[in-house]
């Protein structure tokens, strides 16, 4: 398959104003400009994207897609206060209609998370938005671990009272955590000690205070941000903040700690006290303090085909365009560590293409085509 004659955000490198795209079995072969197209090029299914724009497969790293919808809610497991043992993967219904909806938006990857009301909630799953069953969707599983500080995990019978109750209850299990890693690793190196009895939770986090994946922080406030930072130091943790509300207030603290921040919900209102001061220019304001960005939709709170309209709106309050763009695309895709594989319009990379018939931060701009893995989907 080619496509032919569009405007193509690379995402990696400069916008081609009038490009090719050749795709081979699933996998995007080559690049370039339409005068540079190689002679005796196959043409027999070729996509003619004149007047349109190309983008890579947008990617919404945090919702909740598949886990809350006219089917009942399996967004939080209140069984227990701290969770990291569940699976989003067991959860996520493919069947739901947002997930057709959102691949028709060109919302090719998604990151879905658990809930908000556990301090630590479990195991996210990224995926693609086609398919039949989960297992077939994945991209990567676990990838990352769900910890919230804030009003969410505060007050339920049996829950911490407090944001220092919160704290603490993190800094425990990631401690415990910590040392049954420790027991792991030396048991493994010496097959003369038993291994430590199976724990599921610390087994679960084992993951995270080793590094094997990031641990993603849901806060709003401000001072809730330090926190998260705070305990992310203390632990060695790789990290990322989710929301970060207020983070236009500490920009600069968190381009100095060199933090990633998922930005959004954009297109929501201020539905508890933690939310107050939230403003639409926060995204802009954090791109410019030098703070790498994504978007969500933190779906359902916006519906998640509307990402891309929340990217034109962190445009519309001061964002460079194209950087709007790559906190959709190649931002999280580096957030998620899959920029190897996603993100990005370039040789090697997943044929997840998104063909507009326009500008794409124009909210009357159409998505005209989708593809993932070289599909139509």
């Amino acid at each position: 398959m080619i496509v032919l004659n569009g405007v193509i955000h690379t995402m990696d490198g400069e916008v081609i104003d009038s490009g090719y795209i050749r795709v081979e079995q699933g996998r995007i072969r080559q690049v370039g400009h339409m005068s540079q197209m190689p002679a005796g090029v196959d043409l027999e299914d070729a996509i003619d994207a004149r007047g349109g724009h190309i983008l890579p497969g947008l990617i919404d790293i945090h919702c909740h897609l598949g886990l809350c919808g006219c089917d009942g809610e399996d967004l939080n497991e209140t069984s227990q206060v701290c969770t990291p043992y569940i699976r989003v993967l067991d959860g996520v219904n493919p069947q739901d209609p947002y997930v057709k909806e959102a691949r028709e938006a060109g919302v090719t990857c998604v990151m879905v998370h658990p809930g908000s009301t556990n301090p630590i909630a479990g195991q996210a799953l990224l995926m693609k938005t086609a398919g039949r069953i989960v297992d077939e969707m994945v991209v990567r599983a676990p990838a990352a671990m769900k910890f919230s500080l804030g009003e969410n995990p505060k007050g339920r019978s049996g829950w911490p009272a407090t944001r220092m109750g919160t704290a603490a209850l993190i800094r425990e299990m990631l401690t415990r955590a910590a040392e049954y890693n420790l027991r792991w690793e030396s048991a493994r190196a010496d097959e003369q000690q038993p291994m430590p009895d199976f724990e599921p939770s610390l087994d679960a986090l084992r993951q995270v205070v080793n590094g094997e994946i990031p641990a993603h922080f849901h806060v709003h406030r401000a001072d809730d941000i330090a926190t998260a930072v705070r305990i992310a130091k203390e632990f060695g943790l790789d990290y990322a903040i989710v929301h970060g509300t207020e983070g236009y207030l500490v920009g600069d603290y968190l381009a100095r700690e060199g933090v990633s921040v998922i930005t959004g919900p954009i297109l929501t209102d201020r539905s508890k006290g933690e939310l107050r001061q939230m403003s639409l220019a926060n995204t802009a304001a954090l791109a410019k303090a030098g703070v790498q960005v994504a978007i969500c939709t933190d779906h359902p709170e916006t519906p998640v085909p509307q990402l891309l309209l929340c990217a034109a709106m962190a445009a519309r309050w001061g964002m460079d365009e194209e950087e709007a763009l790559a906190a959709i695309t190649i931002n999280a895709a580096c957030i998620a560590g899959v920029d190897h594989r996603i993100g990005s319009i370039t040789q090697g990379k997943d044929a997840d293409l998104v063909i507009l018939d326009g500008p794409p931060l124009d909210w009357r701009s159409k998505v005209t085509h989708v593809f993932i893995d070289g599909r139509e989907v």
